[in-house]
C-alpha cells in the first residue's frame, strides 16, 4: 500500500481504536460506526460549499481574515455540518443507549471528515510526507478533540430532556470555538510573518508568542477532552435503566 496514504490516515486510525477501547459497558457494532465514520467522510462536501460562500465575505486584512477564516469559514461551517449529520445518523438510534455513545459516535464521525481531509492535504501537497507528519500531530487530533466535546454535550442533550436546548446550543457553540480558536492562532501567526521591514520583525515576534499560546492552547484540549471521556464513562455506569428497552417512554423531540 502507498506509503503516502498510510501517513495520511494512520493517526485517523490510532485514534479511532483509542476511542472504541474506551467504551467497555457496551460496544458499539462495528457497522454502525462505519456507517458513522462514512458519513463524516461525506460532511467535507457541505463544509466545503459552506466555506466557499462564507470565504466571499472574509475581510480583506491580514490579520481580521485570518480570525474570520478561523471562526465563521473553518469553525462554524465544519463543526455546524457534523453536528447536524451526527443528530440525523444516531440521535434516534437505538444503539445510543448511555451517556458515553455520544463521544464514540461524534468522533468516528469528526475523524471520517478529518480522514478525507488529510488525504486531499497530503496528496496534493508537493511535500506530501511533511505535511501528512504535520497535520498527524495537530489537525487530525485537533478534530478528535473538537468532538469530544461535541460529543459530550449531545450525550446531555439526549439523556438530560429538561436542558436539551442548552446542551445542544453548546454542542455547536464549543466545538466551534475550539476550533476557531485553534485554526484563528495558526493563520493569524502566519499572517503577521508576511509583512515587510520592521513590521515583519515585530509580526514574527508577536507569532512566537502566538504559537506559544497554540501550545498551551493545545495541551489544555487535551486535558479537557479526557476529562470529560472520564465524566461520562462514569455517568454511563451509573445509568440505572433497562439495556433491553433503553427507551420505553422516552421522548425523541429535539426542541
Amino acid at each position: 500500500m502507498n506509503i503516502t496514504f498510510i501517513s495520511a490516515v494512520l493517526p485517523v486510525l490510532i485514534l479511532l481504536i483509542f476511542i472504541y477501547r474506551k467504551d467497555k459497558l457496551q460496544p458499539e457494532p462495528l457497522g454502525k460506526l462505519i456507517w458513522v465514520f462514512i458519513v463524516g467522510c461525506l460532511s467535507t462536501l457541505p463544509a466545503s460549499l459552506m466555506e466557499f460562500v462564507l470565504g466571499a465575505f472574509s475581510p480583506s486584512h491580514p490579520v481580521a481574515g485570518a480570525i474570520f477564516n478561523g471562526y465563521v469559514v473553518a469553525g462554524f461551517s465544519e463543526e455546524l455540518c457534523k453536528l447536524l449529520l451526527l443528530l440525523w445518523v444516531i440521535w434516534k438510534s437505538p444503539y445510543f443507549d448511555e451517556y458515553f455513545d455520544g463521544i464514540v459516535y461524534a468522533v468516528f464521525l469528526s475523524l471520517g471528515f478529518a480522514c478525507l481531509e488529510n488525504i486531499l492535504y497530503v496528496f496534493s501537497s508537493s511535500d506530501p510526507m511533511s505535511i501528512a507528519f504535520t497535520r498527524g500531530l495537530l489537525a487530525v487530533p485537533a478534530h478528535f478533540l473538537f468532538a469530544i466535546i461535541m460529543g459530550y454535550h449531545l450525550s446531555l442533550a439526549k439523556f438530560d430532556t429538561p436542558n436539551r436546548r442548552t446542551h445542544l446550543f453548546h454542542a455547536l457553540l464549543y466545538p466551534m470555538l475550539l476550533h476557531g480558536t485553534y485554526d484563528a492562532l495558526l493563520m493569524v501567526s502566519d499572517a503577521l510573518t508576511k509583512g515587510g521591514g520592521d513590521e515583519e520583525t515585530i509580526g514574527v515576534i508577536v507569532s512566537g508568542i502566538l504559537m506559544l499560546v497554540f501550545i498551551v492552547f493545545d495541551i489544555l484540549m487535551w486535558r479537557w477532552g479526557m476529562k470529560r471521556i472520564k465524566r461520562l464513562q462514569e455517568r454511563s455506569k451509573e445509568q440505572n435503566f433497562d439495556r433491553q428497552h433503553p427507551f420505553d417512554g422516552f421522548k425523541w423531540d429535539i426542541l
